[in-house]
């Protein structure tokens, strides 16, 4: 119990800062837009986010420890598939490109076996 709150904290730096890599340097790039707006606000929207699914990851993992202990990998590509499918169908919206969903699966590559495996090594079944 005493590993849920260092393993939140983890897991959020770890899905909050990868896509900032990956987006900042796409955009780097010139291939995909800056965010309209506020920057400031537009990365506050982001960490409220990005802390409740860093919080649920976590609390899934551990009320579910004895069935994705061994099987961590299983569990990040479960969440990766939501958020895959979830960046496709941004996509397919409104004032959301094809090149930003990409961005989105190739961060979610990222971080979701890194945030699993975090998660399993400081939570053990």
């Amino acid at each position: 119990m005493s590993s849920l709150i260092p393993a939140i904290l983890l897991v959020f730096v770890i899905i909050y800062f990868v896509p900032f890599a990956i987006y900042g340097s796409l955009s780097g790039l010139g291939w995909i837009e800056k965010p309209e707006g506020s920057p400031a606000r537009f990365l506050v929207g982001i960490l409220v986010s990005k802390l409740a699914t860093a919080v649920v990851f976590v609390l899934i993992f551990y009320l579910a420890r004895e069935a994705f202990g061994d099987r961590w990998l299983l569990y990040a590509f479960l969440w990766w598939i939501m958020f895959a499918v979830g960046e496709v169908g941004q996509a397919i919206g409104p004032k959301y490109s094809w090149k930003e969903a990409f961005a989105g699966i190739i961060s979610e590559t990222i971080y979701c076996p890194l945030a699993a495996w975090t998660t399993n090594w400081l939570i053990k079944a």
